[in-house]
């Protein structure tokens, strides 16, 4: 059936609103799909105050819009419609569910009569009755309004999903695609057992979801998988998880892409990674600099990020691998520095007063140098002018050099530079204590440092200055080494960046890569071993390929960035858009069935 006849609904719990990697999906996905379905593509997601105006702007809808929302209002419930403020800039339908909080208790009720699935008082489940009951109400809104025409609607994740066996139930005619990006009761397994892969072949599900007090999510996940016309999921790795776990088949892959930017210009990448590693090397300046100083000509930046699961993202592996890469870079005598950065998202008190202070003190200290620099071409020309003998002394004023002198002695310290950014909100954070443990204590005499930052990066209200993707940019490797990834975009927005990054065999992402590119290794993507060895083995191994590209030389490095840059199209939307495009058209043939 021709989809350009027919309207599309995507829901999410991340609209507008950044909690993982769903965001990102939906995000990059929605200009590519505005551009197929135009004006009929409508997203919908919870109003969550405070946090969703950062990316909303409330408009007055028109048209058929128009018509959705005075429906809407009929209902009595409250919502905002607008557009999300991206590339495209895609209508969004946002949903105040808690203002309906005090039917939680009838809407539960029926959930249960209906469906047949008890649930808790807890917030999770809350939300997802809450939320689902008046994604359905809406749904009915777009039915009333757009009459005969055919009605896509796709949803992402359990947690919204409680609204299909609502919308079964009431027996609307729209044809549901329903995505897991991976399973609930996965995600709580993975950081308890090993080889999980394994494990899930022998385990009974509902004794598991009952194990983990999640027997109720479990249920509505599987219920919506069941009651979806097309079930999806993003990797091969996560179809068979999915046929373990919820016993059920997808009906289709569907994996990830990005918007990927490629330069008229060959060489404008390059550019950009000098612009933004200037960036990078003024932070660590203003980080480093008040207590010993390293030659930043011969520093390398090298990252991980991610949500914060410090098993199932491979953190502890990554942090475990960094005295070896230490010994490493002392053994073989190679003259760099390589500064390591923990981006993740944690629960703070804000910054750190002396990493505040630090970078405050070298930010006058810059504003003061480029002052005084923009003055001495005219000393320097009257001194030429006046005398042919040059007295550089002279160059900066007695008054100039003591306010230099104040500045800098006020901005060195003693002691050593914090391994973290932030004031952790709990003093028993795991990230911190393995930082610790491994006594990665950004010594002056260690090769490796460490610059854990438990917030999101973001140009503004950040001691970094950078967004995460300029950051990625001016770095010369990402790491992720996860247990458990059904996905994983954070290698493959390496690679849109021109940046060569480190994987392992047990995601999602790097079955794709290896399908796609046998000669992957070349292209700067490195696949980990952690399927076939110990964990203690591939400790040595990630050290050991970190260490390989740490020791390029210059030339080599701006090689193999070439070489990482040249394949980024294969992750890019236009071409990966295809696999949605064909869920979408499986779904609608299923009303003519």
């Amino acid at each position: 059936m021709n989809l350009s006849n027919s309207y599309l609904i995507e829901v999410s719990w991340e609209v507008c609103r950044q909690v993982g990697g769903i965001y990102q999906v939906i995000r990059s996905k929605a200009p590519i799909i505005t551009e197929h379905f135009k004006d009929r593509y409508c997203l919908i997601g919870p109003y969550i105050k405070g946090i969703s105006e950062l990316e909303f702007e409330e408009m007055q809808p028109t048209g058929v819009y128009r018509e959705i929302l005075q429906n809407i209002a009929k209902k009595n419930l409250k919502v905002k419609f607008g557009k999300w403020l991206i590339t495209g800039s895609p209508n969004v339908i946002l949903i105040d569910f808690l203002c309906l909080f005090d039917r939680i208790q009838e809407f539960k009720y029926f959930f249960w009569k209906d469906h047949g699935i008890e649930t808790p008082d807890e917030m999770w489940i809350n939300d997802a009755i809450l939320f689902g009951y008046q994604v359905a109400d809406v749904i009915e809104c777009f039915i009333e309004a757009f009459s005969s025409k055919p009605i896509l609607v796709h949803f992402h994740e359990w947690n919204v999903g409680a609204a299909i066996p609502i919308i079964k139930k009431r027996s609307l005619p729209v044809k549901i695609v329903f995505t897991t990006h991976a399973t609930l009761l996965g995600r709580y397994i993975a950081p308890n057992v090993d080889n999980i892969y394994e494990y899930i072949k022998f385990i009974n599900p509902y004794d598991e979801a009952k194990r983990y007090n999640i027997f109720s999510h479990y249920l509505i996940e599987r219920a919506a998988s069941y009651g979806a016309d097309v079930f999806t999921t993003v990797s091969e790795i996560t179809a068979e998880e999915i046929k373990h776990l919820l016993h059920k088949k997808v009906d289709i892959i569907t994996p990830n892409g990005l918007n990927i930017r490629r330069f008229t210009v060959a060489h404008e990448h390059q550019n950009l990674h000098g612009l933004f590693k200037t960036k990078i090397h003024q932070f660590v300046a203003g980080y480093f600099f008040p207590y010993y100083t390293f030659d930043l000509e011969k520093t390398l930046y090298i990252f991980t990020s991610g949500r914060y699961e410090f098993r199932n993202k491979g953190i502890d592996l990554f942090l475990d691998s960094l005295p070896a890469l230490n010994h490493l870079l002392m053994q073989n005598n190679i003259d760099i520095t390589v500064v390591v950065f923990i981006i993740t998202k944690a629960k703070t008190k804000g910054y750190r007063y002396d990493v505040l202070q630090n970078q405050f003190i070298y930010d006058e200290l810059n504003h003061v140098c480029e002052t005084v620099a923009e003055r001495i071409p005219q000393r320097l020309l009257n001194q030429i002018i006046e005398k042919p003998q040059i007295n550089t002394e002279e160059l900066i004023n007695e008054t100039e050099r003591m306010y230099l002198k104040r500045i800098y002695y006020s901005w060195k310290k003693n002691g050593l530079p914090s391994v973290v950014t932030h004031e952790m909100e709990y003093p028993d954070d795991v990230i911190l204590n393995t930082i610790y443990k491994n006594h990665l204590l950004n010594q002056k005499e260690s090769r490796v440092k460490i610059v854990y930052h438990p917030d999101f990066l973001s140009s503004f209200g950040s001691v970094v200055k950078l967004d995460y993707l300029d950051f990625i940019r001016g770095c010369h490797l990402g790491i992720f080494p996860s247990y458990y990834e059904p996905w994983g975009y954070t290698p493959m927005e390496c690679s849109a960046a021109g940046i060569p990054s480190i994987t392992s065999d047990l995601t999602g992402f790097s079955l794709y890569v290896k399908k796609m590119l046998p000669n992957h290794e070349e292209h700067g993507l490195f696949i980990l071993n952690r399927k076939n060895q110990s964990y203690h083995e591939s400790i040595q191994q990630l050290a050991k390929m970190i260490f390989n590209v740490v020791s390029l030389n210059r030339r080599q490095r701006i090689e193999l960035r070439n070489r990482v840059e040249s394949i980024s199209e294969i992750f890019d939307w236009k071409n990966l858009i295809q696999y949605y495009l064909q869920a979408y058209d499986l779904a609608l043939t299923k009303i003519q069935s």
